[in-house]
Parts: C-alpha cells; sequence; structure tokens
C-alpha cells in the first residue's frame, strides 16, 4: 500500500546507550505496585486502573479555597477538607454503596490534611480490608462504623469514661433490639472525643428501670433516647431532665410499627418542649447533635477560664 502523502509519520525516538538512560524517580507506592506485577499478586489491568487513579491525584490541586473552604478533588470524590475549620468536626464518610478504593482514598485525604475519619454504615468485608490499609483505626460491627486515629498518636480510643470529664452525653434505648443504633451513636461520640454513659433497655414498658436510672441521667448535657414501637420513651425521659434530648425512632416492632414512621410520628408529636427528632435509625445524627452540644460547653468553659487568667494574672 503506498504511503498517505498527508499523514506525517511521528518523530522518532532517540535511542540512548543503557548507561546513558535517564534515570526515573519512583515513589514507594508505584515500586511496591512493580514488584507486585513482577510476582504475579497484582494483573496488569488493576495495575493500569491504580496508576490511572495516581496520576488523576498528582495532577489535581491538594486544596482548593481558604482554609475554611479548604477541598480535595480526588477520583470518584470532593472532600471537605474544610469543614473541621468551619462546623468543628471533619467530613464523616457514608460508607454504605461505596468502594472501598473510594473510601481509602477520602481516609488518605483526611489523613494528610491530619484529620481523623469516620465512616458510617460500612460492610464487614470493606472494614477489614480498610482495617488492614488504617492499621490505627476501630471497627464496630454492630454499629457499621469504622473510625481512624492519626498515625503516630495514641491507639484508636475506646469510648471515654464520663465520670472523668465535666461535661458528657448519655445514650439510652428503650430496648435491646434498639443496640445498632445506639452503637452508631456512642461511636459517633467517641470518634467525636466526647464523653459517654449507656443506659440500655429502660423502656416504658418496665417505668420502674427510667426511674432507677434518673439519678445518672440527670448529670448528661444531652441525651439520645432510641426507641421502636410506638416511641413513647423520648418525652417520658424529657420530662424528667433539663437537658435536650435527641430522639431517635428504630425501625424495631410489629407490622403498624411501619419501619419505624409510627414511632417518628409519636416523637414529632410529643409536647415535651426540649425534645428534637431525628430520622429513623440515625444514630449518627443523634449522636453528631449530642456531641456538638457538648463541644460548645467545653469551648465555652475554656473560654472562661482563659478570660478569667487575662483579668487576673495572679498564680
Amino acid at each position: 500500500m503506498p504511503n498517505d502523502p498527508l499523514k506525517v509519520p511521528p518523530p522518532a525516538s532517540p535511542t540512548l546507550p543503557l548507561g546513558q538512560a535517564r534515570r526515573l524517580t519512583l515513589s514507594p507506592q508505584i515500586a511496591d505496585l512493580i514488584a507486585s506485577v513482577a510476582a504475579g499478586t497484582t494483573s496488569v489491568a488493576e495495575a493500569t486502573t491504580a496508576l490511572q487513579i495516581a496520576h488523576l491525584d498528582s495532577i489535581a490541586p491538594p486544596s482548593v479555597g481558604s482554609e475554611a473552604d479548604q477541598m480535595r478533588v480526588i477520583e470518584g470524590a470532593t472532600v471537605d477538607l474544610g469543614r473541621q475549620t468551619r462546623c468543628g468536626f471533619g467530613e464523616v464518610i457514608y460508607g454504605e454503596g461505596k468502594e472501598f478504593d473510594l473510601i481509602a482514598r477520602i481516609i488518605d485525604s483526611q489523613i494528610a490534611d491530619a484529620q481523623t475519619s469516620l465512616v458510617t454504615r460500612i460492610c464487614p468485608q470493606t472494614a477489614e480490608k480498610l482495617k488492614t490499609r488504617f492499621p490505627n483505626s476501630h471497627h464496630c460491627p454492630l454499629g457499621r462504623t469504622f473510625r481512624t486515629h492519626l498515625d503516630g498518636q495514641a491507639p484508636c480510643p475506646a469510648p471515654i469514661d464520663p465520670d472523668a470529664h465535666r461535661f458528657h452525653a448519655a445514650v439510652v434505648t428503650a430496648g435491646s433490639t434498639d443496640a445498632a443504633v445506639a452503637a452508631e451513636a456512642i461511636q459517633t461520640l467517641t470518634w467525636m472525643g466526647v464523653a459517654v454513659r449507656r443506659f440500655t433497655d429502660i423502656g416504658v414498658a418496665g417505668p420502674q428501670r427510667l426511674i432507677h436510672a434518673l439519678p445518672e441521667l440527670r448529670k448528661a448535657s444531652a441525651v439520645v433516647v432510641i426507641a421502636g414501637m410506638e416511641g413513647a420513651l423520648p418525652p417520658v425521659v424529657a420530662g424528667h431532665l433539663s437537658a435536650p434530648i435527641f430522639a431517635v425512632p428504630t425501625s424495631v416492632g410489629y407490622g403498624a410499627t411501619l419501619g419505624g414512621l409510627t414511632p417518628l410520628l409519636g416523637m414529632l408529636s410529643s409536647c415535651a418542649a426540649n425534645v428534637a427528632v431525628v430520622n429513623i435509625d440515625a444514630g449518627f445524627k443523634g449522636g453528631y447533635l449530642a456531641g456538638t452540644i457538648i463541644r460548645q460547653l467545653e469551648n465555652a468553659t475554656q473560654n472562661q477560664t482563659n478570660d478569667s487568667s487575662v483579668k487576673d494574672p495572679t498564680p
């Protein structure tokens, strides 16, 4: 076939002697990737995908905007790194429906910005992979949460002892079947650095149980009350306390519970003025709201202490 006169041939690549070939500086991650391909543990297709993602991450700006508006664009997500500055806590990752690789990239971005991570609604298989990738972490199978701590710091903390803190939250369940929602709330509060005390199975069918718990409950500065069935517990608790009550309806119950709609409507209709209601099974949301109350109280106390020190420098 004759040569196409309109087609310009590509320039010939210069061939350098081996000793004069340019040396490439490879990152440890790429070097490990090449080694895994050579060892046969990673396929060429998998390596190609990994390199494409690494390239996209490398050409994306590490951050955009001011500190409060900072974000990082990665493959599959735009990570809101400024949320910690604006709201006091970093962006929480909703894990359901997300692949391991995407969650890992988001966590990497947060860790690079010296932020801890909280993943909710995570499946056990993804959590196990994340645990291998981020050893300084904690997976709560019951609450379906995964949280990380920064490398070089103390291991990922367990729930904080409320007796050692001036302010703490309480998490109350009407029945033991509400335990999964309570675990999500407790893990959220722990990630926020908030002390928490738990009260289990003190629903209205046994009213003496709540009466017995009241002396300790009254010490809490914010209370998360979790109930299914008819959802009667939150307003009953609220009638005994001066603290804000964050009511979490659950999908626990028989047919007329309507998957949590019945307790949701009952809680929304509560006449107790100090009750606010979140979504069905939303332990994270109840815990987060209680945690923000505790953090505000702690900050206000710290500010008062600082102001007193400035006004009265006497030791």
